[in-house]
């Protein structure tokens, strides 16, 4: 555990996730004070069925994201089906029916790059379980920018084939377990933010 302060969490996830989403969730302590941002591939109807399962899980106020709405300290956010998500300099989220991204809308790539301009090093990208190679390319690109990468342990992962890709780009920090991610979330500092994300 390094001692860099970080404002944001972004997540992403395609088969097999949900799971794992699951249990990271049900982990992490009732003032968890960090926005957590997840982009997982929907099915192009989903209407909303994953927000009611996780308010159910999670100790937070988990939300589907509207254009243009501020980020919220202590949030679990999750895109609509069939957009991107994009996070603004202003610390506001932006939606996107723009071409699909690795086959994927939402893209999980599309979204750690945005998230990586903005937040730079106090950024945490984790890739998790799902089965083609979303995620790699934003991976780099937070790395890049100072943040902090992990992927889920592609020997646990149900679909090990898109932590793979990040882990070969040579970009991720930490391989960790679903157990050893919720170790990690749980030691991080729950005062390094307000409620509101500050400039």
């Amino acid at each position: 555990m390094d001692n860099r302060t970080y404002k944001a969490i972004a997540i992403g996830g395609s088969a097999g996730s949900m799971d794992v989403l699951l249990r990271l969730f049900a982990c992490l302590p009732k003032k968890f004070s960090l926005p957590i941002i997840v982009v997982c591939h929907l099915h192009p109807c989903d209407e909303g069925g994953l927000i009611e399962v996780f308010t159910r899980h999670a100790p937070l106020i988990v939300k589907e994201v509207a254009d243009k709405e501020l980020i919220q300290a202590g949030h679990i956010y999750f895109p609509p089906a069939n957009y991107h998500l994009l996070v603004e300099r202003d610390r506001t989220f932006a939606l996107s029916i723009d071409a699909k991204v690795n086959y994927s809308r939402p893209s999980i790539d599309v979204f750690f790059e945005s998230a990586a301009a903005v937040w730079g090093d106090e950024l945490i990208g984790i890739i998790l379980t799902g089965a083609n190679k979303d995620g790699a390319a934003g991976i780099q690109v937070i790395k890049k920018h100072g943040g902090l990468t992990i992927a889920q342990d592609p020997r646990e992962a149900a679909y090990p084939a898109m932590v793979q890709a990040a882990i070969d780009t040579g970009d991720v920090d930490q391989i960790l377990c679903t157990e050893e991610i919720c170790k990690f979330l749980q030691m991080l500092p729950v005062s390094c933010t307000g409620h509101v994300i500050e400039e």
